[in-house]
């Protein structure tokens, strides 16, 4: 147990140096942090993560010459989530922060989870984004629902959550990060996996936003290829897709069904590297960078 706290206290200490600021919107508060000075990226992180799990993996795939404002969506740490929170309501809320934030149009990258209020933000504000970046994104078809027998036991509790992947990550890394099986896991890889794992610390503070995610947000766009309220055809603007042809969770199938339906989409798709896409970190930051200066996208705010 004295490991426990004193991880514990270390990821606490850890999210609350990141000094992220909380404001008010229509829908509630929304937390956010921003970094850096150039042209403006959201960063919407994925499920059971939070602002910090953004700015991880921004820091990952975005260039550091691009601003950076990474929010916590809704129920995840000190965002709000109203009654009958809608991934519509998450969408407008992303609006209202860059109205107190001053700034016009944004790029918008949105990770696994995050993907569907990404797209739902381009649908209903696309005049505010200037190119959408879906990565290992949640699409159209068939995705994992987890049991919520499962949710309950291992991610409500953060002891239990803690212990689970520390003594037993390699029996969970492929259900909960996406590790495939025949994927081979050199140290560095496990180091990143654990860090990914260890990201959803503490657990106890992403409940809302988890369960709003895996049991509203993703089955609506799995379901969501006769969906009125998802006219994939009407996004007009520069869509990036990044993809691993070995993810277990984002099937790479669903992603190449995006592409065909957004008219101005580009697929990457990688070999392996499964839904984290492991190993493939500075290929997808400079793809990204490639993407934004073709399209014009790095100059005017």
């Amino acid at each position: 147990m004295t490991r426990f706290h004193s991880e514990m206290q270390r990821i606490r200490e850890y999210i609350h140096n990141l000094d992220s600021k909380v404001i008010d919107t229509n829908h509630g508060s929304i937390e956010y942090a921003r970094t850096g000075n150039g042209y403006p990226i959201l960063a919407v992180h994925g499920n059971a993560g939070g602002f910090d799990q953004g700015l991880m993996m921004a820091n990952k795939t975005i260039d550091a010459k691009f601003q950076v404002i990474s929010v916590s969506r809704f129920g995840y740490l000190r965002s709000s989530i109203p009654k009958k929170a809608s991934v519509a309501m998450q969408a407008d809320s992303y609006a209202s922060l860059l109205d107190s934030l001053n700034i016009g149009k944004t790029a918008i990258v949105g990770y696994s989870a995050g993907s569907t209020s990404s797209i739902q933000f381009t649908l209903r504000h696309p005049e505010r984004v200037s190119a959408l970046i879906l990565v290992s994104p949640a699409a159209p078809g068939k995705g994992p629902i987890m049991p919520k027998a499962i949710f309950n036991i291992f991610f409500r509790n953060d002891f239990i959550y803690w212990a689970t992947i520390t003594y037993f990550q390699s029996r969970v890394q492929k259900e909960w990060v996406g590790v495939p099986e025949e994927f081979t896991l050199t140290s560095e890889y496990e180091a990143e996996v654990r860090d990914l794992l260890f990201s959803l610390l503490p657990v106890s503070a992403r409940v809302p936003g988890s369960i709003f995610d895996i049991y509203t947000s993703s089955p609506e766009i799995f379901n969501s290829s006769n969906d009125k309220n998802y006219p994939f055809e009407d996004i007009k603007i520069p869509t990036l897709i990044i993809s691993a042809q070995d993810d277990p969770l984002a099937l790479p199938e669903n992603a190449q069904a995006l592409v065909e339906r957004i008219p101005h989409a580009h697929l990457l798709s990688l070999l392996d590297g499964g839904h984290p896409l492991l190993g493939h970190n500075e290929k997808i930051k400079s793809e990204i960078t490639r993407f934004l200066h073709n399209n014009n996208v790095s100059i005017d705010i």
